[in-house]
């Protein structure tokens, strides 16, 4: 943004350092130090990413800006929108994953989040990394400098919209083929799979049960896989004093699960990483007997068979049914779903 904005006026290399500092302040906040992992991890992309709290900064970073960054200083105009411009895309961007960004606080205090794109994905990277190496390495504008510039910046706003579209047409086709089969979830939400966005996972809640039903964009509905899971909610309803299990709840839209792996109780948040190595875990005690004893909370990490996942994902994406490995256990045909499905947990004492 930096580039666009500046870069005729003082050089496609002083603009792009000027946006790239720019464009890394929300993320300060990573640098914020939190009682627990959880308040860190609902804790990010706060108020640092509000539009609102860009807009009031804007004329504080735009004047340090123009004073040690020696930008235009005849054009203070200029300075402050380019300021605004790349604090605020920033936010947007970020609104667009699933992570959850909190564009008006304090008036909105919730997170918003589309979820249509992939935090990395090579297609939409790949024309903004080249034009950013281009810019560093580039001193005059040029005609043909200007035209890959505009070029990148149309296929990224064409990428993003794709992404938005490839969710919807995923949304209905897996609403239809779910109430062909009278499944009726409470919640449902199409994310894309790692590093692409003809690949899906519709993430379902239905009651005490979790569902991943995985298809693609093109393929036909009959070729999607369900695979069914138990939220273990009897711990949620023991646990009346524990708000850990609440916070995580309310930051991922209801799109959560209690597991118990071994005795240990975790909670995570549905919506990143594949099952069962999703991104943001969290270990929050022990069930010793049918007792539920509360511990320190711990962020578990884990990134599974990343090249056994990447086959499967290309081989449905060409169309080829495959079943994930790490979640084989789980699987289900549609005409099981509500006679083999996981029972529901039996009661934990506290």
């Amino acid at each position: 943004m930096g580039v666009t904005v500046m870069g005729r006026r003082i050089g496609p290399r002083r603009a792009a350092l000027t946006g790239a500092v720019l464009g890394t302040l929300p993320d300060f906040d990573v640098f914020l130090v939190a009682d627990d992992p959880i308040d860190a991890f609902v804790q990010h992309r706060g108020w640092s990413h509000s539009l609102l709290v860009h807009a009031v900064l804007t004329p504080l970073i735009g004047e340090g800006l123009r004073k040690f960054f020696t930008l235009p200083r005849d054009n203070r105009t200029l300075t402050y929108a380019v300021t605004y411009l790349c604090l605020s895309t920033h936010a947007l961007l970020d609104a667009i994953t699933v992570y959850g960004t909190k564009l008006f606080w304090p008036i909105w205090p919730e997170p918003i989040f589309v979820g249509s794109i992939f935090i990395i994905d090579p297609l939409y990277t790949l024309p903004l990394l080249i034009m950013t190496v281009s810019s560093l390495l580039t001193t005059a504008w040029t005609i043909r400098y200007q035209n890959m510039l505009y070029a990148a910046l149309v296929a990224s706003v064409v990428y993003l919209s794709w992404s938005m579209a490839a969710q919807k047409w995923v949304t209905h086709k897996a609403k239809d083929l779910l109430a062909d089969h009278g499944i009726k979830p409470d919640k449902l939400l199409a994310i894309p799979t790692p590093f692409n966005t003809f690949h899906w996972k519709v993430l379902g809640i239905d009651g005490e049960h979790s569902f991943n039903l995985y298809t693609t964009v093109f393929g036909v509905s009959e070729m999607a896989g369900l695979y069914v899971y138990n939220r273990n909610l009897n711990i949620t309803s023991c646990n009346t004093n524990d708000p850990r299990i609440g916070r995580v709840a309310k930051f991922s839209d209801g799109f959560y699960r209690i597991m118990v792996n071994d005795g240990e109780v975790t909670v995570a948040d549905l919506r990143m990483g594949l099952t069962p190595n999703y991104a943001f875990r969290f270990a929050l005690g022990q069930l010793e007997g049918e007792k539920f004893m509360p511990q320190q909370t711990r962020r578990l990490k884990g990134r599974g068979n990343v090249l056994t996942d990447l086959d499967w994902m290309f081989k449905n994406i060409r169309e080829i049914p495959a079943v994930r490995p790490a979640e084989i256990s789980a699987r289900l045909n549609f005409q099981q779903y509500d006679t083999a499905r996981p029972a529901p947990s039996s009661s934990i004492h506290c």
